[in-house]
């Protein structure tokens, strides 16, 4: 029933068995990792703060509208507007 290819192995490129690793060897792969990271500099990460900051206020103003907008479209869709 099972598809042979589905089946991962858990061994690495050389064919060996790895098996777990222990946490110790993970925290130092992390650190080793981290160190390759190119990290912003400060005015960059300013800069991107700003961005962000301006893009989700424009989003927001612009679902709020729309919310709105649908609101008062089903609410006069469920009422009526019967002026008489």
């Amino acid at each position: 029933m099972a598809d042979g290819n589905a089946v991962q192995d858990r061994r690495d490129s050389r064919g060996d068995d790895r098996g777990r690793t222990s946490p110790v060897t993970f925290l130092r792969q992390v650190v080793a990792e981290l160190r390759k990271v190119v990290w912003p500099t400060q005015q960059q990460l300013i800069t991107y703060f700003f961005v962000v900051l301006v893009f989700v206020t424009v989003v927001m103003a612009l679902v709020s509208v729309l919310d709105l907008a649908f609101g008062k479209l089903v609410f006069e869709l469920f009422t009526g507007s019967n002026t008489q």
